[in-house]
This record gives C-alpha cells, structure tokens and sequence, in this order.
C-alpha cells in the first residue's frame, strides 16, 4: 500500500508505520504527483481534494484529520468512488476547552458575572454538544440554535438564529457551507451585526468565513457590540490584522489543537483507513499522555474557576503570539501564521489536571469537575488522632 500524508498530521510515522510506503507532503502544496501511485491520501483542512489532485490517480481512501468537509470536494468522491472520512467530533472537547477560557478570561476583563450572562450555542452537533456541557457547568442559561438539527430530530430546543440574538453572548460552531436551506457562509453579516446591540459579544472557532470579516470590523470600531473572541479568519493565513486589533482574544485556528483532540483525531483516520482495507490497527497512543499535573485551588467562585483553568490553558499565550505577527511583511506574515499551527505545543485536556480543594474551596468540586478536571481532596486527620 502507498500512502501519501500531510507532514504534519500528529504521530503519523507511528500511527501508519508497518502499513506501506508513506509518501508525505506540505498541506497547502498537494500536487497531482503526490497521491498519482497512491492507494490513500491523508489531509487536514488547508488541502482542498478535488479532480484537480485526485483525477488520474489510483486514490480509494481520502481521510481527513479534522472534523470539517468543506475542504473535500464530496460530490467529485462519491462520482470516483472513493471512500471518504473525517475525525468527526475529535477536537470537540478541545474546542470546549478553548470557549471556557476564553469566557473566563474575558469575563475577567469586563468584570462579567457569568452566570448572569446567557449564552446562545449556535450549531450543536459534536463540539456544540461539549460547549454546552462547560457552559452549563459554568451556571450561564444557554439557547441552542440548530434549524437543520430541529428538523432531522423534532426537538424544538434548536431554535432558528432569529430566536436566539438575544443572548449576552453568541458562539458559533457550525460547518461552512454556501448551499441548501440553511447557509452558514457569511451567516454572521452586516444584517445579523446590526441587530445586536452594545451588550452583546460573538465567539467564533467554526470556520472564518461563517462570519464577514468587514462587517464585523465595522461593528466593533463603532462599538455596535461589545467585543469578540476570534480563532478563525476569513482569508487564512491572510488575516485581516486590523481586525485583530479590534477583537478582545484572537489566535491562530488552534481552537482544536489539544494533545487529545489531534492523538483522536489520528486514531479515528487510522480505524477508517484499516477498517477499508481489512487491516488490523496496531497503534497504541495512551503512552503519549502525560501524567496529571497538580493545581491547587485556595479560594472559591468564578474568579477560582478562571484561575485553574487558565493555568491548565494559558489562553493568553495563543493570542500573544498571534499578535505578534502584527507589522510583519505579508508573505512572511502568512507563513508565520502557518508556522503557529504547525509547530503549535498541543495542549493537554483538562482531565490531565488534577485540582486539590481545600475545604474553603470545596464547593468548586461539582463545576471542576464537570469541565472535566480530576478532582482530589485531602484527608485531614481528626485533632485527636495521635497516629501509629
């Protein structure tokens, strides 16, 4: 078998070793020559598949380690014949992650009470799901915004964006898409914006260009809303870097770069590529998680939950380094944009933290533990006791 992989896919060498000849390849630089032999191809997000790659080619298998398809041309795949997938849900928690420090952060900032803040979760499949999840732990009344998820189940809890543009805060997880009923491209436009008021704040880790870029920027220089936090940008790696200068948290589409979220994400293209060839997977990742790091909370409330979870994830760091690029020629610019996501340290989850209460702080045990932290506490002996 002859595989070719993005080179920068995490572990590939000892997840697809001892399955053939790997040919790898830079994401943005695919070229027909590269998968013309190939049996596999294996992407993220920044390659686009189509018959301008593929057409000729002995490809049977595309896999993609992200959880998008708006990358891959499908329609081309399935007139081909050729099997597709992708890691859907495995960056979900990550992403989870990513919003709650980013709220608390934020919240910080704007000595924001969470939970009288409500929040609408716009898109709710995998990583809606754990958004919601983190945010109801946080004690913030959530809306849920999903008309073609309604329609397939019924459940009338997925309410269309109109319903929703009261909420304090908007976060958008949904895919990328220009066609059917519901579009996304652009849903967050010049309309949308000038509906919201000063109060109001938008999260963005789905897909750039579900948000209008200019339209946005308008929006905060006339302080229409109340701020944003953006992970994605239309135009990637040709951000727009006056609008990072607007926005109160910016990083470099890293919302789903946990060390979990990428060893899954793997996982889940390695089982899909076995699975279609009838081959045994052999690949055991749980070495690569590190042992529990220990945080120690002395104190209750929000600004206790913002501290433990900023010190699992230095939130702060991601957005530091995004603006530093801020001045630099374009293309270098754009490269060192590239660079961030490549070379990005992945962060372990939150359930590689072990957080000791104390009895002040003990009542943050049921909120940790439900943003997924391991929780211990210790076993005070009684005063009498007088030992062996």
């Amino acid at each position: 078998m002859r595989l070719a992989v993005d080179e920068v896919i995490p572990y590939w060498q000892e997840a697809f070793a001892g399955l053939g000849e790997i040919r790898t390849f830079s994401g943005r630089k695919l070229l027909p020559v590269h998968v013309r032999d190939a049996d596999a191809l294996i992407v993220r997000s920044v390659t686009r598949v189509d018959a301008s790659v593929l057409e000729g080619s002995s490809v049977q298998f595309v896999g993609s380690a992200t959880i998008g398809l708006d990358h891959l041309d499908t329609a081309y795949l399935k007139a081909r014949g050729i099997h597709f997938t992708n890691a859907a849900g495995s960056n979900a928690n990550s992403v989870a992650e990513y919003v709650t420090a980013a709220l608390l952060l934020v919240a910080g900032r704007k000595g924001w009470d969470l939970q009288r803040k409500s929040v609408a979760i716009v898109g709710n499949g995998h990583v809606g799901t754990a958004v919601e999840k983190k945010v109801r732990a946080l004690g913030m009344p959530v809306l849920l915004c999903d008309p073609p998820l309604r329609e397939v189940t019924g459940d009338l809890r997925y309410q269309d964006l109109d319903d929703v543009l009261d909420a304090d805060i908007l976060t958008l997880h949904t895919p990328l898409t220009r066609q059917g009923r519901y579009p996304t491209w652009h849903m967050i436009g010049g309309d949308v914006l000038g509906r919201l008021s000063p109060h109001q704040f938008l999260i963005n880790s789905c897909r750039g260009s579900v948000v209008q870029g200019p339209a946005l920027k308008q929006a905060l220089l006339g302080r229409k809303i109340a701020g944003a936090v953006l992970d994605v940008w239309e135009e990637e790696p040709g951000i727009d870097y006056e609008l990072l200068d607007l926005v109160d948290l910016g990083s470099a589409h890293i919302a789903g770069f946990s060390l979990d979220g990428k060893v899954r994400g793997t996982e889940m293209i390695l089982e899909s590529l076995c699975g279609h060839f009838g081959l045994p997977v052999l690949w055991d990742s749980r070495r690569l998680y590190p042992p529990p790091t220990k945080i120690k909370a002395d104190r209750g409330g929000q600004d206790a939950v913002a501290s433990i979870v900023l010190q699992a994830y230095d939130i702060e760091q991601d957005d530091h380094n995004l603006r530093a690029l801020r001045g630099l020629r374009p293309e270098e610019a754009e490269a060192r944009f590239d660079r961030l996501r490549n070379e990005y340290a992945l962060r372990p989850e939150f359930r590689h933290f072990s957080v000791e209460l104390t009895e002040e702080s003990s009542e943050l045990g049921a909120v940790l533990g439900e943003l997924g932290f391991r929780i211990s506490v210790p076993v005070t002996a009684p005063s009498n006791y007088k030992g062996c």
